[in-house]
């Protein structure tokens, strides 16, 4: 059944400048696990250390570039 979203929830991002993320579908709104659909705003040059996310993670880049230090 669809479930209404009446706002995201803001999450605290890990990095060296404030980064702004409001999740609408995942663990802090919906209690769900697998996935996460969340609209990020990062300054440039913002940085967050290494991870591995339990869930299926993928970027939408709508301004802007993303660079990764593999």
């Amino acid at each position: 059944m669809a479930k209404k979203i009446n706002k995201p929830t803001q999450i605290q991002a890990t990095g060296n400048k404030p980064k702004l993320i409001k999740e609408f579908f995942g663990r802090a709104n919906t209690n769900t696990e697998s996935v996460s659909i969340a609209h990020m705003r990062s300054p440039e040059g913002w940085l967050e250390p290494g991870q591995r996310p339990e869930f299926d993670e993928n970027k939408v880049v709508l301004h802007g570039t993303t660079q990764s230090k593999n």
